[in-house]
């Protein structure tokens, strides 16, 4: 039997795996649909986000990973096994070694919980690793000098801001504000203002394809179904994106303000490297109309988006696979 090397994103909304010579295999969804009164695993993945609010009462479907770490222990371990299952590894490949990333700020206890879950899916050894620096390495950066990189990378759970430098985190930070919390805010804010209360794929909807938190338009306009607080009855609405801006002030707010505060923490000569390379953007909350924009008039620095945001992560998995020497071995 090969031995081959997997790579996990063990993302809050999404788990893409890279297998070592093979690229991403897998992206899907971060759920698991449950019979509630069996304790049966209905579906997993793609299938169970299809159930998301369209099940039965006693078909739940659940997000084992909240923030960037594991909120449902056993439930993260059947969605590991399921994917793993579904990419034939424990066939093709003999006790994989697995790299799995994590955010800056997680505590010893959540970093072994997913070292557990990856070690009871038959790995032969797992590693850990930060993700601002491997969306940082799956960028194309090259982190290895004694030169300024510095990194955004809003995930579904975390946002997580790093500079690095020497093949290390110099400085950095992790707030829980990020596409979870954009969604959840857009739905809080029609909910107060309308008294409609919408789906967290209604919300998702809106913020990728209408929202704009930078050039906002009153004329732009956008119809939003959902079910009436007042009456219960299904009802639509019209809103605009000046609205939705409004919605997502604190989020973006949050983040400009936890970025500021790792740029002040960082050396003269850092921030001098960081103002001639700039800030690049990575993780699905990048794609968010306009904030590159804000993100660049607030802090006057250049700010790019990388060029496969959505997968920077699982990429640089792949990178390090390749150099397994770069792997924080303390693990």
């Amino acid at each position: 039997m090969i031995t081959r090397d997997i790579g996990i994103d063990l993302g809050t909304a999404n788990v893409l795996i890279y297998i070592r010579g093979k690229g991403i295999v897998l992206n899907e969804p971060s759920i698991v649909a449950v019979d509630t009164e069996t304790k049966r695993v209905i579906a997993v993945g793609q299938e169970a986000e299809e159930m998301l609010g369209r099940t039965p009462g006693k078909v739940k479907a659940i997000k084992p990973m909240k923030d960037g770490v594991i909120a449902d222990f056993e439930i993260t371990e059947i969605m590991l096994n399921a994917f793993i299952k579904k990419i034939k590894a424990k066939k093709m490949f003999s006790r994989p070694r697995i790299l799995i990333c994590c955010p800056t700020n997680i505590t010893p206890v959540e970093k072994n919980a997913i070292k557990e879950a990856a070690e009871r899916t038959g790995a032969r050894k797992v590693y850990i690793e930060e993700e601002p620096k491997v969306a940082a390495i799956g960028t194309g950066m090259d982190i290895s000098k004694p030169v300024a990189n510095m990194v955004l990378d809003i995930g579904g759970g975390t946002t997580d801001i790093a500079i690095l430098s020497l093949n290390g985190i110099v400085s950095s930070a992790s707030v829980r504000t990020a596409g979870n919390a954009f969604d959840q805010d857009i739905i809080k804010y029609i909910k107060e203002k309308y008294k409609l209360l919408i789906g967290e794929k209604t919300a998702e909807n809106i913020k990728i394809n209408f929202a704009n938190v930078f050039k906002p338009s009153k004329k732009e306009k956008i119809e939003v179904r959902g079910r009436n607080l007042i009456t219960g009855l299904p009802h639509t609405i019209e809103i605009n994106q000046e609205e939705i801006q409004e919605a997502l002030k604190d989020c973006v707010e949050k983040i400009v303000k936890a970025t500021t505060n790792v740029l002040e923490e960082t050396s003269p000569e850092l921030s001098a490297d960081i103002v001639e390379k700039g800030i690049i953007l990575t993780g699905g909350g990048a794609l968010l109309n306009g904030l590159c924009d804000v993100l660049e008039k607030e802090l006057n620095v250049p700010v790019l988006i990388a060029e496969t945001p959505l997968t920077c992560v699982a990429e640089g998995c792949g990178i390090l696979l390749e150099n397994i020497k770069l792997l924080n071995q303390d693990n």
